[in-house]
């Protein structure tokens, strides 16, 4: 029997748009047979709840209250729970898996780094970083950038995409040879559909979120959690969409066009 991982999820102490303590998800995983959680909040690139002017050390402390909360609670109910955090750019957001809350605290110029100091400094610590959700097709997204050199894998399927966007993903992965996990990206336990509910299956039990940064790292077994016909889309009734890579390493053409249709079967 699997283990089963949720690796994508947020909490209202951290996350501005979350809508559920870390205790209050800890609960829910549980009920759903989960063997564990990892709370990615938004961190300070993206959408926290975390105030900007607060001392760096103050600042981590509270980002941290919601993995905390649902650490305790998970350590009550028999839950294995873990750290990580979502950083975006523009628009383009990365899971990191590791490296834990005194590296945080030991590196206050984190939210000045580019996508290429992070994966640097990420796995300089041991840990690895995922693209989240990277064909998401919001209003609020103005370009759908791949960041096929700044991460170790990608999330293939998302629980807040529409399934044509974790299509092209998968078609992505593909083409490109990318490791792949999926998470359900929950926000607020009361809003979810637990049969729509996503993770990864893993054939051991992880004992620190460094053995799922290293499953990522050595490309060891991990299996995408992905209900059943979620990935079944019609070609053509999926928009097309303009896909950019990312390339910082020329300051001035950072966005490149792929000139690419990731839609499989069009």
């Amino acid at each position: 029997m699997p283990y089963i991982y949720e690796t994508h999820m947020h909490t209202c102490q951290a996350s501005a748009c979350g809508a559920s303590t870390g205790a209050e998800q800890a609960r829910f995983y549980r009920e759903q047979g989960y063997t564990g959680i990892i709370i990615t909040d938004h961190f300070t690139g993206g959408n926290t709840a975390v105030p900007v002017d607060l001392p760096w050390n103050e600042r981590i402390d509270r980002f941290c209250s919601g993995y905390e909360d649902a650490l305790a609670e998970g350590q009550r109910i028999g839950l294995d729970v873990f750290f990580g955090w979502e950083q975006n750019y523009d628009g383009d957001e990365y899971l990191i898996y590791g490296p834990d809350k005194a590296w945080l605290k030991a590196h206050p110029d984190i939210e000045h780094w580019n996508r290429r100091r992070q994966l640097e400094e990420v796995h300089r610590a041991g840990g690895a970083v995922i693209q989240a959700h990277p064909f998401r097709d919001r209003d609020y997204i103005k370009y759908i950038l791949l960041g096929r050199k700044y991460c170790d894998g990608i999330e293939v399927a998302n629980m807040g995409n529409h399934p044509y966007c974790d299509a092209c993903a998968t078609q992505y992965a593909r083409e490109y040879g990318f490791l792949t996990t999926a998470g359900s990206d929950n926000h607020n336990w009361r809003n979810v559909n637990p049969a729509k509910l996503m993770g990864v299956a893993l054939e051991e039990r992880l004992t620190s979120v460094m053995d799922y940064a290293k499953l990522i790292l050595s490309r060891g077994p991990i299996r995408p959690v992905i209900p059943e016909g979620w990935l079944d889309v019609d070609p053509e009734q999926a928009p097309r969409l303009l896909t950019y890579w990312i390339d910082e390493d020329d300051p001035d053409m950072r966005r490149i066009p792929t000139n690419r249709d990731f839609m499989p079967g069009r």
